[in-house]
C-alpha cells in the first residue's frame, strides 16, 4: 500500500486489468456483470462450533450485530435484509449426522439459502455476516439450486479434517468438506443437490493448516481436485499472481459465477485475535484487503460471507471496526459497487 493507505498506481493498474479481463468472460446463469447493489444478510449462527469448556456458548453468533453497530450497511451503501435466526445451540452429537448441532444445521441451511437466493434472483450481490463457517452451506445451497458455480475459500485452515478415530464432528471444521459433497445427506444433499460445489470448481486460498497425519487424513485434502494455494504460495508469488491464478479457475465460462468464503482466522492473530483458533503466521490485513479487492473486482463474484469473528473477544469494538474498514476499502477498490475509491485507513 502507499503511505497514505490508498493503493499505489501499480496496484490500481493491476486491479483494472483483472476486472477488464473478467468482464470479457461469458456468464451463462445469474446476472453477475452489473450488481444491482449489495444485500447484507445476517447469519447469527454458532451451530458449527464446539464449546471451549463445559457450558460455554461460542460468541460468533453476535458478529452480525457487532459489525452492523459500526455502520457496515451504511458504509457499503447496502440494503439490510435482516437476520436469518438460527436454532438454539446444542453441542451434543446428533446421532443421525454425527455432527454437533447436526439437526439444527440441517434445518438452518435451507432457510438461509432461501434468503440468499431471493437476493441473488434480484441480481444483488450478497454479503452474509456469520456466524461460524457452517453458514457457508446456506450460500452453497442457494447457488447450487441455480446451476454450477465456483468457490473461493479464503481461510486459515483447510476445514477438511477427516479424523482417523471416530469423534463428534463440528461443521466449522468440516465446512469445505461438506460444501464439496463429503458428509451425510442431511447436510450435503438438501433437495438432492450434491455436491454444492465441485472440487474442480474450488480454490483454497491462503490456508496455513490442514492438520497433521497422526490425527487426520491429510492426504485426502492434498489429493482433492481443489486448486491449492497455501499461504506459502501466496507469499512466494504475491497476491496479484495467486489471485490471477484463482480467478482463471473461477471465471471459466461453464460456471455461472463464484462465491467467496472468508474466515477471519486467515488473518494473523496479531491483527485479528478474536477467533476461536488464533494460529500464528496468517495474512496481514493489507494482504487480505488486496485479495478481496481482486476477487470482488471480478464481475463473476456473486456473494461473500464473513465468518468466525467473536465479539466476546473484542471488548472495545476495535476489531469489529477493523473488519468493517477492511470490507469498506475492498468493496470500494473493486470498482463495481459505486463506492468512493479514496477511502483510507489503518491496514496493519
Amino acid at each position: 500500500m502507499g503511505a497514505s493507505g490508498t493503493p499505489d498506481p501499480a496496484r490500481r493498474r493491476l486491479l483494472r486489468t483483472m476486472a477488464l479481463a473478467g468482464a470479457c468472460v461469458a456468464m451463462p446463469n445469474l446476472r453477475a456483470s452489473a450488481p444491482g447493489g449489495i444485500d447484507v444478510i445476517g447469519a447469527p449462527s454458532n451451530l458449527g462450533l464446539r464449546p471451549l469448556r463445559p457450558g460455554h456458548v461460542p460468541g460468533a453468533f453476535r458478529a452480525p450485530a457487532a459489525l452492523r453497530a459500526h455502520r457496515l450497511v451504511d458504509r457499503l451503501g447496502a440494503r439490510d435484509r435482516g437476520d436469518v435466526a438460527a436454532p438454539a445451540y446444542d453441542p451434543s452429537p446428533d446421532p443421525v449426522t454425527g455432527y454437533r448441532n447436526g439437526a439444527g444445521l440441517a434445518a438452518y441451511t435451507p432457510r438461509l439459502a432461501e434468503r440468499i437466493g431471493a437476493s441473488l434472483d434480484e441480481g444483488r450481490f450478497v454479503l452474509v455476516l456469520g456466524g461460524d463457517c457452517s453458514v457457508l452451506l446456506g450460500g452453497a445451497l442457494a447457488l447450487r439450486r441455480r446451476g454450477r458455480h465456483g468457490l473461493l475459500f479464503i481461510d486459515g485452515h483447510s476445514d477438511f479434517y477427516f479424523p482417523h478415530v471416530a469423534r463428534p464432528l463440528t461443521a466449522a471444521g468440516m465446512d469445505l468438506a461438506l460444501a464439496t459433497g463429503h458428509g451425510p445427506d442431511a447436510l450435503v444433499g438438501v433437495d438432492g443437490n450434491t455436491p454444492y460445489f465441485a472440487e474442480t470448481d474450488t480454490v483454497v486460498y491462503a490456508y496455513r493448516d490442514h492438520g497433521t497425519p497422526d490425527e487426520v487424513d491429510t492426504a485426502r485434502f492434498e489429493r482433492a481436485a481443489f486448486l491449492h494455494l497455501p499461504i506459502e504460495r501466496v507469499r512466494a508469488d504475491g497476491v496479484a499472481a495467486t489471485m490471477g491464478e484463482a480467478l482463471r479457475r473461477l471465471e471459466r465460462s461453464e460456471l455461472g459465477g463464484f462465491w467467496i468464503h472468508v474466515d477471519v482466522d486467515v488473518l494473523d492473530p496479531a491483527v485479528m485475535p478474536a477467533v476461536d483458533s488464533p494460529d500464528p503466521g496468517g495474512l496481514r490485513l493489507a494482504e487480505l484487503e488486496d485479495a478481496l479487492a481482486f476477487a470482488l473486482a471480478s464481475p463473476r463474484a456473486l456473494g461473500l460471507e464473513l465468518t468466525i469473528f467473536d465479539p466476546d473477544l473484542d471488548a472495545d469494538g476495535r476489531l469489529a471496526e477493523r473488519l468493517v474498514g477492511l470490507l469498506e476499502r475492498a468493496f470500494a477498490r473493486a470498482g463495481r459497487f459505486g463506492l468512493a475509491q479514496s477511502i483510507q485507513g489503518v491496514h496493519r
